[in-house]
This record gives structure tokens, sequence and C-alpha cells, in this order.
């Protein structure tokens, strides 16, 4: 049911060739989240989602009203041309390779969509904010320290969504809803963070071709575990 090997991007194509956003344009990415995402919560309560427009996912029931969206939610930096000196110096090939798998469904993720008190979305607030540079790694640490309480460049705006995140009861919760169990320790302690990182004090872009390397080689293993994780837990 599930293809872990299928390029949203590429079904995203306009009439004209244009690329369009495949988180808004590809209809088998909306069947695949509402496929992995409708399923019981710790609770034991039903998730179950339906498709509406705009390639969104609803909800409604006692738990609430929640509209969901899509996000591609790994950065390959491939585009950024600030960092065309560094990917320039990448085979194509291999630029190639990332993006593809970071449009596979391992690297994408779903958001509540409606805005809450005029503020930003988690998808805008974690692609605008300098420290998280739109990462997947940085947005889970953001996360695991809501659920502590614990401060983060991203604790305001999910504390708007706390009725959301109430749904997955804790952050052990939240990565096991989502299949996101290689992104953290075993003991859910602590996230697997791909470098460069040091605790939110500056850009967590890559400056370098050695962390542009190093960045990829890390990210690109996280998510051939998640889209494992994801075959395994489809074929079930």
């Amino acid at each position: 049911m599930i293809d872990v090997n299928f390029d949203f991007q590429a079904e995203a194509v306009g009439k004209n060739g244009q690329e369009r956003d495949s988180d808004k344009y590809s209809p088998t990415l909306q069947e695949y989240h509402r496929i992995l995402w409708s399923k019981p919560l710790p609770s034991g309560e039903e998730f179950t989602l339906a498709k509406i427009s705009d390639n969104r996912l609803y909800h409604a029931s006692e738990l609430g009203e929640f509209y969901l969206s899509s996000d591609r939610a790994v950065p390959t930096f491939s585009r950024r041309k600030s960092m065309s000196y560094i990917t320039e110096q990448i085979p194509t090939d291999t630029i190639r390779h990332f993006v593809t798998l970071a449009n596979t469904i391992g690297g994408i993720v779903v958001w509540p969509s409606v805005k809450i008190d005029g503020g930003l979305t988690i998808n805008s607030a974690r692609g605008f904010h300098r420290k998280i540079g739109d990462r997947l790694d940085l947005t889970i640490e953001c996360i695991r320290r809501y659920y502590l309480g614990e401060d983060s460049p991203l604790f305001v705006t999910l504390k708007r969504y706390s009725v959301f995140f109430d749904l997955f009861e804790s952050f052990r919760g939240y990565i096991d809803f989502f299949l996101l169990q290689d992104y953290v320790s075993e003991d859910y302690s602590s996230v697997i963070i791909a470098p460069p990182f040091d605790n939110f004090q500056s850009s967590p872009v890559p400056k370098t071709l050695e962390e542009y390397r190093a960045y990829m080689h890390v990210t690109k293993q996280l998510l051939h575990a998640r889209n494992k994780r994801i075959a395994e837990y489809t074929d079930v």
C-alpha cells in the first residue's frame, strides 16, 4: 500500500511542466498520510483522518477538530544560493539522489495547518526560524523539550498547538505514533541530530563542504531508516 521509494515531487508537475509543491499537489502523498496516521492514539482512541480539499486531512471527534497538512520536512539545501559554492562541489548525481530521497515519505510529516491567535503555524515557524533552518531533527529536539517543559526556539509555537500534542500524551507517544523512532535514542532521552548543531546558538545550516557532507550522510541514514520502518509497519 505504501511505496517508500515514491517521489511525490515527480507527481506534482503541472500541465505546462512547471514544478509544483507536492505537499499540496500530490494526491498519492495525501492518501499515504491518511493511511499511515489514521490509527489508535496512545489512549486507545481512534484518530481517523479524512481527505479534504487543498490536500489537507481532517479529524473531528470528542478529541477535537484537527486540520493537518503535509510538510516535506528535510531540507537538502541544494537550491540555497548562499550554499551554491558548497553544493557545486558535490557530484550532481549525489545531490539528485539526496533530493529524491528527501522527497519520499520518510522525509515528510504532518502538522496542524490552522493558525492560532494569528501566530505562525509549526510548518512556517520551523521554516522561518534561523536556528531551526527547516530541519526535521531540530524540530524533533524542540518537541522533546516541549514535552519536558523546556525552552527552545519553537517552544512558543508548539505551546499554541498543545491540544494537538496532548493527543500523544508524551514525547515517546508522539515519536511512536509518527514512526520517528530512528531519530531518537533507545530510551527516547535524546534526539539524533546531524551536524552542524551547537545547541541552538547559531544557524544550523552547513557552512563548509565537510559540514555539508556530514549533514548529508547522517540525514540520509535517518531517511533510509524511517522509510524502512514505514515499509515494515505497513507490511504487517
